[in-house]
């Protein structure tokens, strides 16, 4: 599968660990949320590419309707 971003073959898998934030300042006491992978990294252009697990997207996703019910 080529590069989304600039077509390239030249990708190639590694293992990552992302720490996940909400941005803002009324987030800064959310928790990050870890995430480990498999991302893609195009070694032309440098995009990056990788799925979250489900757990961890359940996890983004309250802390996003979490974070819109807080503005009200």
């Amino acid at each position: 599968m080529p590069c989304q971003s600039c077509g390239s073959e030249n990708l190639h898998r590694f293992g990552a660990e992302t720490g996940i934030h909400f941005l803002g300042r009324e987030n800064l006491d959310k928790p990050q949320v870890y995430v480990s992978s498999k991302i893609a990294v195009c070694l032309v252009c440098g995009a990056a590419q990788f799925a979250i697990q489900e757990t961890e997207l359940r996890l983004l996703k309250e802390g996003t309707v979490q974070g819109q019910n807080d503005s009200k």
